[in-house]
């Protein structure tokens, strides 16, 4: 079955589109920086933003999506959320002794800064998420491009 994606899609679904990529972004964010005082958190912000590029993608096409996050970005993306997340867990270790200790304080109960090194994790997470999710993604529609042009 040929996949109907791009500049082939109507004027209605290419704006409705770039409307909702971005209160998708916006969303993600706020999934993510308010995980740490209500539901939500690094993997679910990073789903949310890996699924607007995926939009971007298949109504604006394999070109636009990576002029907004390039294909080596992608990579790029998942290895420093990986390194931020080892770099929270070395600095507690070095500071506490302990693997991923609370090195930024407690806080008051219900305040923002009241969750110490959750937000750090939370922000590691949504890179590592949004870059594999979005590279898995976009490796699957080219292989899936690819394989449409051989005859």
């Amino acid at each position: 079955m040929k996949m109907v994606t791009g500049p082939s899609l109507s004027r209605v679904v290419r704006t409705a589109a770039r409307s909702v990529v971005r209160l998708m972004f916006l969303f993600g964010f706020y999934i993510v920086f308010h995980g740490p005082i209500t539901h939500g958190d690094g993997f679910a912000g990073g789903v949310i933003m890996a699924l607007g590029f995926v939009l971007l993608m298949v109504v604006f096409g394999k070109d636009e999506a990576f002029r907004i996050l390039p294909r080596s970005a992608t990579r790029i993306l998942a290895a420093s959320g990986a390194l931020l997340l080892l770099a929270v867990g070395v600095l507690g270790l070095g500071r506490e002794g302990h693997f991923f200790f609370n090195f930024l304080g407690k806080g008051s109960p219900f305040q923002y800064w009241s969750a110490g090194i959750i937000p750090l994790c939370n922000l590691a997470i949504l890179l590592i998420v949004t870059g594999a999710l979005f590279g898995a993604f976009a490796a699957l529609m080219l292989f899936h491009l690819d394989a449409e042009k051989k005859p």
